[in-house]
């Protein structure tokens, strides 16, 4: 066996350790990619395709529901389960494949199949006993579902979302446990897939919501297609073939249980201790979020493993931060992060968008159940809330639960970054009849508690339906 040394080394081959070391190497660095798997990212296999997939087919079953709306009479959706998860796993794999492609197109010798951990700063150790010495570390771990241990003795009849995507039919009764990202997507995909879904969480609050209206538009939504149980504990127990749920006031046996409770950082295992680095309560390295830089040390963090901002295009940031500085190491460079921007795939999508002002917040509100483009299409439902800083009306956040919500939240996430006014916006062109015309009640409400009015050259008047 031979040990190895290079400049940086990258643990982890998802999306943030590969921007990682992509972008080590392009600073001219010799770099080793580990990983145990290469099994491609948490995007492509287990993640944001393959869910959207399922998303995609409950979508087209709820369409055909929906269709005599419009005067047009079908049949109810038969639903061939197996069908389903057939293409999810068939594109599924297409996605992996693609990103398998780019593990080959590295230098030879840059990828390195092992676990790996610190034995001192700058030192690793491989599975096989091969030592590792790299001037700087980035720790592209990613994370991995919890399984409460009363779910751990019921086999294959817990799901998390490694393994529902494997399942070769649609359940007919389906508990999940987690009103986050994961749970509120797949819940309702499986629900407009004809699955009796019922949904827990021990919190109050759908999605992480903090507005009262666009938080009752997603409930009013998804308890429409699904059972809620929300400020609720569900306790497991085995029931031969199926699985009983008790909670407070009730108790039922479903198929199969998802658990969408959490996905802490994969950082247990990799010695820390070790390469004298400050954690804190859950055991993740303290980093500074401009450079990713753990404390002093050559050690930089980077998408799901520090647990900040779990989401791919944080993560390729990240990765790309990371890698740079890693190489520059210890000429830092800090470096401005993006406006937060999370979506959760819902129909109607929910979107957050950066923060509420520090200081006096000024707030506008839109109401799609009455917006004219929602109407035409019978998605006539959800809410927008704006915030802005006074005295300008400088757009700072949004939260949104309404139809086309993830374009109405790119529009909103370049105009945060650019430092745009309510009135900047509403001195751009509205086509009609859009959904993003819906936006310009809530601009206008910001508009006239603010300094900068609505523009004097604009009609202040509203087209039919708009």
């Amino acid at each position: 066996m031979t040990d190895l040394s290079c400049d940086v080394a990258i643990l982890g081959a998802g999306t943030a350790g590969l921007a990682a070391e992509r972008s080590a190497r392009k600073a001219g660095a010799r770099t080793l990619l580990i990983d145990p798997y290469f099994a491609g990212t948490v995007c492509a296999t287990v993640g944001c395709m393959p869910s959207k997939l399922l998303i995609a087919a409950g979508n087209a079953a709820h369409g055909v529901r929906l269709a005599p709306e419009f005067g047009v009479m079908t049949q109810p959706p038969q639903i061939d389960g197996a069908a389903v998860m057939a293409r999810v796993r068939a594109l599924r794999d297409d996605f992996v494949a693609s990103t398998k492609e780019g593990f080959e197109s590295l230098p030879a010798g840059t990828c390195v199949q092992s676990r790996a951990r610190f034995t001192a700063p700058g030192e690793l150790v491989l599975e096989d006993g091969r030592r590792v010495s790299a001037r700087a570390v980035v720790l592209a771990t990613g994370s991995a579902p919890v399984v409460p241990g009363p779910f751990k003795d019921l086999g294959d009849r817990v799901l998390t979302n490694q393994t529902v995507f494997d399942l070769p039919d649609l359940p007919k009764r389906l508990a999940v446990i987690g009103a986050g990202p994961i749970g509120l997507e797949l819940a309702q995909a499986m629900a407009r897939l004809g699955v009796e879904v019922t949904l827990f969480d021990h919190a109050d609050r759908l999605g992480g919501l903090a507005d009262d209206a666009v938080h009752e538009a997603l409930l009013t939504t998804l308890r429409r297609e699904m059972v809620l149980h929300l400020g609720t504990k569900a306790t497991p127990e085995d029931a031969g073939e199926a699985v009983r749920l008790s909670w407070e006031g009730g108790s039922a046996e479903f198929d199969r249980v998802l658990l969408a409770a959490g996905r802490p950082p994969n950082v247990r295992d990799l010695g820390l201790e070790a390469a004298a680095l400050t954690l804190d309560d859950h055991g993740v390295p303290v980093f500074d979020r401009e450079t990713l830089q753990c404390g002093d040390a050559p050690v930089f963090i980077a998408g799901d493993a520090n647990a900040d901002r779990p989401v791919l295009h944080e993560a390729s940031a990240e990765g790309a931060i990371a890698g740079r500085n890693a190489v520059a190491w210890p000429a830092v460079v800090r470096s401005a992060r993006m406006v937060p921007f999370s979506m959760i795939f819902t129909d109607p999508p929910v979107v957050q968008v950066g923060r509420a002002p520090q200081g006096e917040a000024l707030t506008g509100r839109s109401d799609y159940g009455d917006q004219g483009r929602a109407r035409v299409e019978a998605r006539g439902h959800g809410q927008v809330l704006l915030q802005a800083a006074a005295p300008d009306g400088r757009l700072t956040g949004a939260e949104i639960c309404a139809p086309g919500g993830e374009h109405l939240g790119h529009l909103l996430a370049w105009a945060i970054t650019e430092g745009h006014t309510a009135s900047d916006l509403l001195s751009r062109p509205f086509y009609h009849p859009t959904l993003e015309e819906g936006l310009r009640n809530a601009l206008r409400d910001i508009c006239r508690a603010t300094s900068r009015p609505l523009p004097g050259d604009q009609d202040e008047g509203a087209p039919p339906g708009g």
